[in-house]
C-alpha cells in the first residue's frame, strides 16, 4: 500500500492522505474543505486520474466542513474520472457535509457509501 500525505503548515485546516487499495485510489480529507484549502484536495485527485487511477474513493469520515469550492473540486474530479472511464465514490460523510450535497443536489451525481469499507467492496 502506497501512502502519501499532502498538505502544508500554513493550511493546517485540511489534511489529505492518498493511498492505493486494490483498484481504488483512496483520498482521505480531514478538516475543512473551502476556498483556502481546496487545492490540497484538487491536486491529488487530478494526479491520480492523470496516472491512470480512475476509481477514486474520497473518505469523508473526517471532513468537518465543505463549501461550494470544495464541492466544485469534487465535481471536477468526477468529470475528469468519468472522462477516463472511472468514477468518484464518496464514503462516510458526516451529516453536516452530507447536508451540503443534499441541498445542492450533488448527492444525485455521486455514488455515496455509508462507509469506506462499503465503497471499497463495490
Amino acid at each position: 500500500m502506497d501512502r502519501q500525505t499532502v498538505g502544508s503548515a500554513n493550511r493546517g485546516r485540511l489534511r489529505v492522505e492518498v493511498r492505493t487499495e486494490g483498484r481504488s485510489e483512496v483520498v482521505t480529507a480531514a478538516g475543512e474543505l473551502d476556498h483556502h484549502t481546496a487545492e490540497l484536495l484538487r491536486t491529488p485527485l487530478e494526479e491520480a486520474v492523470d496516472q491512470g487511477r480512475v476509481r477514486l474513493v474520497v473518505d469523508c469520515s473526517q471532513l468537518e466542513f465543505c463549501d461550494s469550492t470544495g464541492l466544485n473540486v469534487l465535481l471536477g474530479a468526477r468529470l475528469k474520472a468519468e472522462a477516463a472511464g472511472g468514477a468518484v465514490h464518496l464514503a462516510a460523510m458526516l451529516p453536516v457535509v452530507a447536508r451540503v450535497f443534499e441541498i445542492t443536489g450533488a448527492d444525485a451525481v455521486f455514488t455515496v457509501h455509508e462507509s469506506l469499507a462499503e465503497a471499497l467492496a463495490e
